[in-house]
């Protein structure tokens, strides 16, 4: 299949291709004029809104030997499905596409952690075994904790809590009004902070065994 090859920045000196599809399956002959259109859209949408889905994804839990693979199935999502994004909406389209994304590769992780994968710790420096045992524990039960989270919860909370964006952009990005931004998210922290002490009940239980 014909694809658009787009060269994108995930981080100083690092350069990756993002290989996007450059015609809609079902058009048989799309005129030369609508392949430009799509691949200047494809190409805007990457150029605006590239370092935006790296975070989301890291930041919902993707391991970060799989982030740039996440990436571009993200954007490969979004040219696959472009006629259908409306103009103005392609932030909000590839923000739910990525926690789609970052989902899968969360239970994918967790599929695999009887067999620890060949990670460097997020945090080297000066770190004791005992630290490094509690920051992948910590990160796992994140990981387990957004997994089990409603999706529409899950999203405002991944955006406000570590995306650092306020309810007004939130409200903008997602096509809701600022007060129901405010009550997702007000939901949101509660049922994380249940979920965290259900989790740590369990650990400890399983502890004093």
């Amino acid at each position: 299949m014909p694809c658009l090859v787009v060269k994108v920045s995930m981080g100083v000196g690092v350069m990756t291709a993002v290989a996007l599809p450059d015609t809609d399956p079902a058009d048989k002959a799309p005129s030369a004029a609508r392949v430009s259109q799509r691949d200047a859209r494809l190409r805007r949408m990457v150029d605006a809104h590239l370092d935006f889905i790296g975070r989301v994804l890291r930041n919902a839990g993707t391991p970060a030997a799989e982030i740039d693979d996440a990436v571009q199935r993200t954007f490969i999502a979004a040219a696959q499905r472009l006629d259908d994004v409306r103009p103005g909406a392609e932030k909000s389209f590839l923000l739910q596409t990525a926690l789609n994304v970052a989902a899968h590769a969360r239970r994918s992780a967790a599929r695999r952690r009887e067999v620890p994968a060949a990670e460097p710790p997020e945090v080297v420096d000066a770190a004791t075994p005992e630290q490094l045992t509690s920051q992948k524990r910590a990160r796992q039960m994140l990981d387990q904790v957004l997994d089990q989270m409603e999706p529409d919860l899950r999203t405002v909370f991944v955006l406000y809590e570590f995306e650092e964006m306020s309810m007004v952009e939130i409200a903008g990005v997602i096509g809701i009004p600022q007060g129901t931004v405010a009550s997702r998210l007000r939901r949101a922290r509660a049922d994380f902070r249940e979920r965290v002490r259900a989790l740590e009940l369990v650990t400890t239980s399983e502890v004093r065994r």
